[in-house]
Order: structure tokens, then C-alpha cells, then sequence
């Protein structure tokens, strides 16, 4: 969920995660995560981000230069604290050693991909 401010409108969250503020706290599914008393009101209050990805496992990520926020989705504990990308050294075309670094500051897009 990208964001432009860390305040998010209740409705805006469960549309595009899933998740629903109710007065138990947020929930998805039969699955409801207690949120400070008293918890916002369906679609009336606004919901800090920190709290939803401290509470929720969800990581959030800010992007200084273009002021905007990611949050989510649910990670499980397995998640990236920051958008800077570890040095990856891989082969190129030729056999020889690549580094992820050596293309730093430029905007990179990194397809993974399985047969498994």
C-alpha cells in the first residue's frame, strides 16, 4: 500500500488490504488484532500506519526523496527493514562476477524467478 502520508482512512485500508477496523481492533477474516482503546470507528477516524505495521507484521518503508510510504503486505517477521537492496554478486552473460552496487543510484527492477 503505497502511501503519501502515514495517517490512512479505514475504508482506503480494507480496500486495498483486506483488513477492517472494528470496535475489537483490526480484523481479517476470523482474525482480529487489538488496537489501542479506543479503536477508531469504521470509517470515521484516520489510523496511524506505525501502529498498523507495528501491530499487523506488516514492514513499512520510506522513500526520503519521493516523501512516500509503503506499507505491507504481512510478512511474518520475514521482511526487509529498508528499500536498500544487499549486494547481490551474480554472473553476467559471460561468466563474470556482476555487482548489484555497482548500479547504486540508479532505479533497478530484479525478476526472480523458479521452476520449483
Amino acid at each position: 500500500m503505497i502511501l503519501e502520508t502515514l495517517e490512512i482512512d479505514p475504508a482506503e485500508l480494507e480496500r486495498r488490504t483486506g483488513w477492517q477496523i472494528k470496535p475489537q481492533g483490526a480484523c481479517k477474516g476470523d482474525r482480529c488484532v487489538p488496537l489501542p482503546a479506543p479503536a477508531p470507528a469504521a470509517g470515521t477516524d484516520r489510523i496511524d500506519a506505525r501502529l498498523l505495521s507495528e501491530r499487523l507484521g506488516m514492514p513499512l518503508v520510506h522513500d526520503e526523496p519521493s516523501g512516500l510510504w509503503c506499507l505491507g503486505p504481512e510478512a511474518g517477521g520475514r521482511a526487509l527493514a529498508d528499500a536498500n537492496a544487499p549486494d547481490l554478486v551474480l554472473p553476467d552473460l559471460h561468466g563474470r562476477e556482476f555487482h548489484l552496487r555497482s548500479l547504486r543510484g540508479s532505479k533497478v527492477l530484479l525478476v526472480a524467478w523458479a521452476s520449483w
